[in-house]
């Protein structure tokens, strides 16, 4: 593994994207603590330690204390996801979309800049949205969060957080084009692992006052490497379809005749559901306690409250809705079958076209079914385990998910940077690693 880390920086190219992504979220995490104005950040934490469940908390966590913080960086990447998701939708339903889809680079590079339109357009919305939120919290002791309310704060706050979030998605786009990994993906993630050591500090300060047991401790770390073990099993694991190419002759050569197979994941949704779901069921406590003394809403804040039946229901019917949802989005058996056909592959035993796409999309619908299940128990394990034993387990099942799928992609992606030039990947073993290299080597020596 030594050996490997230093190959990583032997390569010109992976050392300077490396660096180039921890610079730029360096940057994000120094932005974190810029302080916008207005409010006031005493009153404001006082109010994220009571309201540590609702949507507020939630936000906050993806944003890496950004909104507890009312850092310039509040809104942080979400807007421009939000934004990316709903073209990706308007792009399946729009034909003038669609067809700047298929018109190449020309046609994707319009799509990314409506998609940036769009988001200036979400971070005005939902900067106006928590400008209005803020002026009416209030602490349990009466205190209230913001100074000076009305039109100047409003208007402050949304220029303020409209230009942090085009700064952070400028970022996520440079991570992307220029650094590794997926820059949106490891903003989210940089968010999420800032707040684990203040989460290990508190559970570590319950064990010495008696709070947690050891034995609770113990458990509790056992559980996390289990979750984690599951994440990355799952996430890894693919459904291949066999793919048959059939034999071709032009002129004296033979083309075509190979086997190889369809990769489709378990997972195809990604954490996409998990996040929606959680979205929507904080919705109802966070307007709750926008209007304690609305006796409606309080009974729907109590029902929808993380831990209640309630809850744990709709929100397993949500992750199974919008698993479905959005596999049906990113994936079509049709334009599958129908690319197959045109190159000549077909699935043995099946016939192309038609029964093509309805074997695949048999096959996804059973791969999305346990996907589903999979994200619902991950999801929802660590909310019976704060139920049960009332641990600040701040690593929830979103927040896990979420570091984990990244991580791994991201080393896929440095995997790939080191096996191209013969190097051990990551998760390569070293005597597979050599013996790849050696025939590597031979084969060039045979090519020349």
């Amino acid at each position: 593994m030594t050996n490997t880390i230093a190959n990583i920086f032997r390569i010109p190219e992976l050392r300077n994207r490396i660096l180039f992504t921890f610079a730029m979220l360096a940057i994000y995490r120094l932005g974190i603590f810029i302080p916008a104005p207005g409010v006031d950040r005493h009153a404001l934490s006082q109010f994220f330690s009571e309201q540590s469940n609702t949507l507020f908390g939630l936000y906050d966590m993806f944003s890496g204390g950004a909104l507890e913080q009312f850092s310039v960086f509040v809104l942080g990447i979400m807007p421009y996801i939000s934004a990316s998701i709903i073209m990706q939708l308007l792009v399946v339903v729009v034909p003038q979309l669609e067809r700047l889809k298929k018109e190449g680079q020309s046609g994707q590079n319009k799509i990314t800049q409506y998609t940036r339109y769009m988001t200036i357009g979400i971070a005005l919305i939902q900067s106006f949205s928590i400008s209005m939120g803020l002026e009416q919290m209030r602490t349990a002791g009466g205190q209230d969060v913001v100074i000076s309310g009305g039109i100047s704060f409003r208007l402050m706050t949304m220029i303020t957080m409209s230009a942090g979030a085009c700064f952070v998605m400028w970022l996520g786009e440079q991570i992307t084009d220029r650094g590794i990994g997926n820059g949106a993906s490891l903003i989210i993630t940089g968010g999420i692992v800032a707040g684990l050591p203040a989460a290990m500090a508190q559970t570590f300060t319950l064990l010495q006052t008696g709070n947690i047991n050891l034995l609770a401790m113990v458990l509790l770390v056992g559980f996390m490497f289990v979750v984690i073990a599951a994440i990355v099993f799952i996430e890894r694991g693919q459904r291949r379809v066999p793919i048959q190419y059939a034999k071709r002759v032009i002129g004296q050569r033979v083309y075509g005749g190979q086997a190889t197979h369809l990769p489709l994941k378990v997972n195809v949704a990604g954490v996409i559901p998990p996040i929606f779901a959680s979205s929507v069921l904080m919705l109802p406590a966070t307007v709750g306690s926008f209007w304690p003394d609305n006796m409606l809403l309080g009974e729907a804040s109590q029902a929808f409250y993380p831990g209640a039946w309630m809850y744990n229901v709709t929100y397993i019917g949500l992750i199974v809705f919008f698993s479905y949802f959005y596999t049906a989005m990113t994936f079509n058996p049709v334009d599958v079958a129908d690319n197959l056909k045109k190159h000549g592959g077909y699935v043995p035993g099946i016939r192309p076209g038609k029964q093509t796409a309805d074997y695949l999309d048999r096959i996804l619908t059973r791969l999305t079914a346990g996907g589903a299940a999979y994200l619902a128990a991950i999801c929802l394990l660590p909310t019976f385990l704060i139920t049960e034993y009332g641990i600040p387990f701040y690593f929830g099942g979103t927040g896990l998910l979420i570091v984990v799928a990244v991580s791994l992609d991201t080393v896929a992606q440095i995997e790939a940077h080191l096996l191209t030039r013969h190097y051990d990947g990551l998760a390569s073993g070293n005597q597979g690693g050599r013996a790849r290299h050696r025939r590597a080597l031979e084969r060039e020596k045979k090519g020349e």
